[in-house]
């Protein structure tokens, strides 16, 4: 279907992709992983023709019809949304511009041209063209009063769904996508997953959303030492199983016997979990060809992100009373807030307005003065916050030994042996540490908080939007801790897993009150009877 051929690309004198020979065939989807600047997202240029490799080349082969989600939020402003979508599918596109402009200038001589032209679009499903279009973007939540406004007039998130209806229009047979979830809701990503489990060509996707990769791919493709790799099953059978063979190396000791039957058994208790599973009645049974050849270690670092307490917090936790906010535009982000934190509580502070749930930490922070309402934390509890937008930490030039000291409250804590230790485990050793603050990357920035947030050891942590920015070895290291993490954690995350995984309550304010449930993510979205509440919380406000 797709193939890469002797592909080389170089910039100066670093390699992004040495000699790379792989091919990617129908019916599979191949989500493709690496570190930060590994090359991801400059493959999928390479792929989609917008960016020539050094050497090399990718074939296509012929007849077959490629879509690229666009980038560029703005391209397609000069258009109707229902347009936009149909040029996805450029062929089809370009056979109807041809029929209106014949028909523009009707005449006797061009009538045999229209009706050729009429046929090759009949073929191609082309009457079809405006009810198809219409309901994909229906199910990615574009309501029809909007299919004929221009692209101009919509907001960022719907020009994202736009986008990506105008990517998987007409059926392509190679999908290429570059972070597909990004600005969409909970909703939309899984309309999206479904429709991608059910895909019947081929689809090469990069996303940092770990539930994503999980629900649509049937293969992994690491991008490592220059090379691309594909490895059958989805994030989470390649993460456990790169572990898995990572300690198997660590053990000389251990016979090949003993651990050939233990990958076996990997193999087949994963299995037994992805039979249970939805994904189990699509076409992606991904785990039907697997064997022990697949398995390897990786060569990727994750940080040693572990959250410790000085001391452990009381019963009482947070006490929140009908707290009321509103937007600067005067909007209302919630109100009548109630809520009482106990000890031990993980909780998924959810709205669907994002400006809620930051308003909602910059309050109980004290970065911000409610519209109504008070709230008071334990007496025994000591906070950690990470926001949303963490610029203000870092207008200085110092390097990160001296901006981690800033927090240091012992004389054994400003020692530069002791913060480079923190530093370290965030993966910033050697010369790394003596960077300046000011010129850090956003996932850099993101790790650095941490540093600062380990540092202080506090018993509750907050964390607005912390997956932002951050690798999927960073966001997987950040998850697990989070587990492991023995206080109370209020958090705010786009990423499905990290919600689900970590969270036993979910809080979700909305402009009408609040809805509290002890339970999972998942259990709380999919419950019939919550999504009737949350309807008519966010309708009264409609």
């Amino acid at each position: 279907m797709l193939s890469v051929s002797n592909l080389s690309v170089q910039f100066g004198k670093r390699v992004l992709f040495d000699e790379v020979n792989t091919a990617f065939t129908q019916g599979n989807c191949y989500g493709i992983i690496g570190a930060n600047g590994a090359g991801k997202s400059t493959f999928l240029k390479i792929l989609a023709g917008i960016m020539e490799p050094t050497s090399g080349h990718v074939h296509l082969e012929p007849g077959k019809r490629m879509s690229v989600l666009e980038q560029n939020h703005y391209a397609y402003d000069e258009f109707t949304v229902l347009e936009a979508v149909i040029m996805g599918n450029k062929p089809l596109y370009k056979i109807k511009k041809e029929i209106d402009a014949l028909y523009a200038d009707y005449t006797d001589e061009n009538a045999e041209k229209i009706g050729e032209l009429q046929v090759q679009f009949e073929e191609m499903n082309g009457w079809n063209a405006d009810s198809d279009a219409a309901a994909m973007l229906s199910n990615l939540g574009i309501k029809e009063d909007l299919h004929y406004t221009s692209m101009a007039d919509l907001d960022t998130k719907q020009r994202v769904r736009v986008l990506i209806a105008q990517c998987l229009f007409g059926n392509p047979d190679v999908l290429i996508m570059d972070e597909p979830t990004n600005d969409l809701d909970y909703e939309t990503i899984s309309w999206l997953e479904t429709f991608l489990a059910n895909y019947d060509n081929t689809v090469i996707v990069v996303s940092h959303d770990r539930h994503f990769l999980d629900a649509v791919c049937t293969h992994i493709s690491d991008i490592d030492f220059s090379k691309i790799n594909h490895y059958s099953g989805n994030y989470t059978f390649w993460y456990e199983s790169s572990q898995l063979a990572a300690r198997q190396r660590a053990q000389q000791n251990k016979k090949a016997e003993e651990k050939k039957k233990e990958l076996q058994e990997f193999i087949a208790r994963f299995s037994a979990n992805v039979a249970k599973s939805k994904q189990a009645t699509s076409r992606k049974k991904m785990i039907e060809k697997l064997n022990i050849e697949d398995i390897k270690p990786s060569s990727r670092r994750y940080p040693a992100i572990i959250f410790e307490r000085d001391r452990e917090a009381g019963d009482q936790i947070l006490n929140v009373e009908g707290l009321s906010a509103t937007s600067t535009e005067g909007d209302i982000l919630f109100k009548g807030i109630d809520i009482n934190l106990a000890k031990g509580d993980k909780v998924v502070i959810f709205s669907k307005d994002s400006r809620a749930t930051t308003a909602f930490y910059q309050i109980v922070n004290n970065r911000q003065k409610p519209d109504a309402g008070k709230f008071a934390w334990g007496i025994t509890t000591t906070q950690s916050y990470l926001p949303a937008d963490n610029s203000e930490y870092f207008q200085n030039d110092l390097t990160l030994v001296d901006w981690l000291r800033q927090w240091a409250t012992t004389e054994e804590e400003r020692e530069e042996v002791f913060i480079r230790g923190f530093l370290g485990k965030m993966i910033f050793s050697g010369e790394e540490a003596l960077k300046k603050s000011n010129v850090l990357s956003g996932g850099e920035k993101v790790r650095c908080m941490l540093s600062k947030m380990m540092m202080t050891r506090a018993n509750v942590v907050m964390l607005d939007e912390p997956t932002n920015h951050l690798d999927l070895e960073s966001i997987t290291a950040f998850n697990n801790s989070l587990k492991k993490f023995k206080g109370t954690v209020l958090f705010t995350t786009h990423d499905h897993e990290f919600a689900q995984t970590v969270g036993n309550r979910v809080i979700e304010l909305t402009p009408n009150g609040v809805i509290d449930r002890y339970a999972s993510f998942d259990e709380y979205m999919r419950d019939p009877k919550i999504k009737e509440l949350r309807d008519k919380m966010y309708a009264v406000n409609a």
